[in-house]
């Protein structure tokens, strides 16, 4: 499993991109929705490393300030081949970029750092869904098909994947 730095939206972002994946789950296809954890929220991942020692934790939490930016989610993306992730791309603006390279530099020491998370080489995207099979691909697109979501950067939030456990790095704003 990894450990991970995300940036949650407002309830009305977040709401938004549940009603994506609601939709896509309708369909009868994979989704985001399939996960039932209370934790399972749309998020841009900001870092990933196998693991975050407690000392980047302090420092995320002293160091990186409540986000309260506007986030626009463009058009799709797809990573992957015969079944691909399904995701809305990020349109990166300065504040995005900064609290990027924020956390980047205050966690990169951790263990085994993901290396497309690094600063020029991170694709800031909202997943949709995984394992799309790419026949599905034109379906998902059109049932997609309602323009950008323009939303609030909220909180900044800790993942850890083996303890499925989440907390708050950031005040609430």
């Amino acid at each position: 499993m990894v450990q991970s730095v995300e940036l949650l939206f407002d309830e009305a972002t977040d709401v938004a991109v549940r009603a994506e994946w609601q939709r896509l789950w309708d369909a009868g296809m994979p989704s985001r929705t399939r996960v039932r954890a209370e934790s399972n929220r749309p998020h841009i991942t900001l870092f990933v490393a196998r693991h975050i020692p407690t000392e980047i934790d302090e420092l995320l939490g002293r160091r990186i300030a409540t986000p309260s930016f506007h986030i626009r989610l463009g058009g799709l993306v797809m990573f992957g081949g015969r079944h691909v992730t399904l995701s809305r791309l990020v349109v990166p603006s300065k504040a995005l970029l900064s609290l990027h390279r924020s956390v980047f530099d205050l966690a990169e020491h951790a263990t085994e750092v993901t290396p497309h998370i690094r600063p020029g080489e991170w694709t800031p995207h909202v997943t949709l869904a995984r394992r799309l099979p790419a026949d599905q691909i034109p379906e998902a697109a059109r049932l997609l098909d309602g323009g950008d979501i323009v939303g609030r950067a909220s909180v900044v939030r800790r993942w850890d994947g083996d303890a499925k456990r989440e907390w708050v790095v950031t005040a609430p704003p």
